[in-house]
């Protein structure tokens, strides 16, 4: 019975994974966007199957850094001269940060990008690892590694909205998660980019309405991504000229 119960398992894990490939090879934007005059950055969105179920790993910056201390974000930062390319920035940092070594990762696809606070052109690079993984958190950078149900992102317990203002001056609003991991008594307060990222990826994976507004076309969900991003980045540009 043992056997059957853990090729089972391993079926559902294989088919669960399978699905969410297929879905987010569809959403692939390659190279698309590379080539924006933006400085650089890339996060990993590890992505794994507990007990049937798609999970994401997340980090917490260190209280330490000087930009969001404390907060909740994926793997990642700046790009560096040496990195081909948006997935070699992300795999670098996701071995820098938390101990993951890039040959352990299943790189999927690259999503449409966002913009950070400090105007950097941040690419989401989605990746497989292993449910097994043991996350060694570099203390300069890390001060702790978590796992949320991907599905909470589209069916939270605890969401609101914050106000916050764009990098072009206009009022708009952010997801906010607040996750209660059971397991350890803890509370994370997810928000801002990292939030919309992990709202996006579910979004795809899991094509169903989220319990709450979304500003996306739910029925052509990559070509309002893509304009949402592209307007963006157009009242940046327009705020940088009229700078100038």
């Amino acid at each position: 019975v043992r056997v059957s119960r853990r090729s089972s398992l391993f079926a559902s894990r294989k088919s669960v994974k399978e699905k969410a490939r297929l879905r987010l090879r569809a959403f692939d934007v390659g190279d698309k966007f590379s080539r924006l005059p933006l400085a650089k950055a890339s996060v990993l969105l590890p992505l794994l199957v507990r007990e049937g179920r798609l999970h994401l790993l997340l980090t917490v910056r260190a209280m330490q850094l000087r930009r969001s201390p404390g907060e909740v974000c994926f793997p990642g930062g700046k790009s560096e001269a040496t990195d081909k390319d948006e997935i070699d920035t992300a795999l670098r940092e996701a071995k820098e940060e938390v101990g993951l070594q890039p040959e352990k990762v299943e790189v999927i696809c690259r999503l449409v990008p966002g913009i950070d606070k400090m105007n950097h052109l941040v690419t989401p690079v989605v990746g497989f690892i292993e449910d097994t993984f043991q996350a060694t958190p570099n203390p300069d950078e890390v001060s702790d590694v978590f796992v949320v149900p991907l599905e909470y992102f589209i069916k939270p317990l605890n969401y609101k909205t914050l106000p916050y203002k764009t990098s072009s001056g206009y009022l708009s609003w952010m997801h906010c998660f607040i996750y209660d991991d059971q397991e350890r008594k803890t509370s994370f307060k997810i928000w801002g980019l990292t939030a919309h990222f992990a709202l996006f990826l579910a979004l795809i994976i899991f094509g169903k309405r989220p319990t709450f507004e979304v500003d996306y076309d739910l029925d052509n969900l990559i070509s309002s991504a893509e304009n949402n991003f592209m307007n963006l980045y157009a009242s940046l540009h327009e705020r940088k000229k009229s700078n100038l």
